[in-house]
């Protein structure tokens, strides 16, 4: 290892534990202000291991007996989208002790109403959060190409990144997607790649890959890899099973068409880039080299990089996720600034780009600000004298 990478990991740790020093002593002098009575030697080894669990369930996996391991990765995954909220909350109310210290109003009473407020706030965050993880909404959209389909008119497509499947998102969860997928009755299913969370074993030991098999579309179901099966380190496995078992057409820098009139076209993930994997990914004029542009053409990237170079290349619809949109607000920021298109429609030139906040999610199993969700797109294809006319979209949420 570098000196550059322990140096980072050393200022990592650092942080991390003064971050939890500062949260600790807070919630030490609400203690001490409600008079809870839970000694120092209790309420610091505690507080320790909430912060590291997340960590110790990672290392530790191999190890420790499954339910130990799962209430770890379950309280640690929570404690990381709390510890972001009571690092933003905090100074606020240590600003406000402030204030009320100056007025005149005695810690006894301030501490306690501060710290009660916080904690309300934290319990909003888990429980709204908790929902909007837990509960997809579908949100819906029309567009129309101006392209001819061969006999097709129309085309009902549901869209899924980001599932994230693992040791919270489970199979039964799995179940349920494929339940809700299959009800909307699609003619053809695109998942645009992170399916895993990162390790395959929770996918394997599980049978996800049977449940995968569920999913029902009359055109079939096709699905690209994203960052995080490249982060799992077994992308080639993972896309031989979702192939050979799932049922799921894996188009890794490949193009098919389906009914005798779409191209469907799936690039692999940047990070095949990197050459422990091989290094690089086909670029976009080479993958469409053989396409023939008088015919729609879906476009499948997980990363929702160059919207202009699909555009020039006479990309119809491009479909991606990896954004979860920030996933706990004010993230979404960031991840605006990041992207062209972080979440939701953009039409550029003839190039409806689409961009979900995906069904799943990583790490803690909140969202704020975003809401898990299923994409139903429906496509509109002209007739052959109607080719040149110009296409329309519109978007609704249900």
């Amino acid at each position: 290892m570098s000196r550059r990478a322990l140096m980072l990991i050393l200022l990592f740790t650092l942080v991390f534990a003064a971050l939890h020093f500062y949260i600790g002593l807070h919630g030490w002098w609400f203690l001490e202000a409600l008079q809870a009575g839970l000694p120092q030697g209790v309420y610091w080894p505690l507080l320790a291991l909430v912060a590291l669990a997340y960590v110790l369930a990672r290392v530790l996996e191999r190890y420790l007996p499954y339910p130990v391991f799962y209430m770890l990765k379950v309280v640690g995954s929570y404690w990381l989208g709390l510890l972001m909220y009571a690092v933003l909350l905090l100074p606020l109310a240590d600003l406000a002790a402030l204030a009320l210290r100056l007025a005149g109003v005695p810690a006894s009473t301030s501490v306690p109403l501060l710290g009660w407020i916080v904690v309300g706030a934290l319990l909003a965050v888990l429980i709204l959060g908790s929902l909007a993880a837990w509960r997809p909404v579908v949100r819906r959209y029309e567009a129309s190409i101006a392209k001819p389909a061969g006999k097709l008119r129309s085309l009902r497509v549901v869209v899924a990144s980001d599932l994230h499947l693992g040791t919270i998102m489970r199979n039964r969860q799995l179940r349920r997607f494929v339940e809700r997928v299959n009800a909307l009755q699609p003619e053809l299913i695109l998942l645009p790649g992170d399916i895993l969370d990162d390790d395959l074993r929770p996918f394997v030991e599980q049978q996800m890959a049977a449940t995968m098999r569920g999913l029902k579309a009359k055109y079939g179901v096709y699905a690209v890899l994203g960052n995080h099966e490249y982060i799992g380190g077994q992308p080639d496995e993972f896309a031989r099973l979702m192939q050979e078992e799932a049922g799921v057409e894996m188009l890794l820098d490949r193009t098919v068409r389906v009914a005798e009139g779409v191209y469907i076209s799936g690039r692999k993930d940047r990070s095949a880039d990197a050459p422990r994997f091989g290094g690089g990914r086909l670029p976009l004029e080479r993958l469409l080299a053989d396409v023939d542009p008088r015919a729609p053409i879906i476009l499948l990237d997980h990363q929702p990089y160059h919207l202009d170079q699909a555009a020039a290349a006479g990309v119809d619809v491009m479909l991606s996720g990896h954004t979860h949109r920030g996933q706990l607000a004010p993230n979404h920021l960031i991840t605006r600034r990041l992207f062209e298109l972080d979440w939701g429609y953009l039409r550029k030139g003839s190039l409806h780009a689409i961009v979900s906040s995906g069904y799943g999610f990583w790490g803690p199993p909140l969202r704020i600000g975003s809401r898990a969700e299923l994409i139903e797109l429906t496509l509109r294809f002209a007739h052959e004298e109607q080719a040149d006319e110009d296409a329309d979209v519109r978007g609704v949420t249900e």
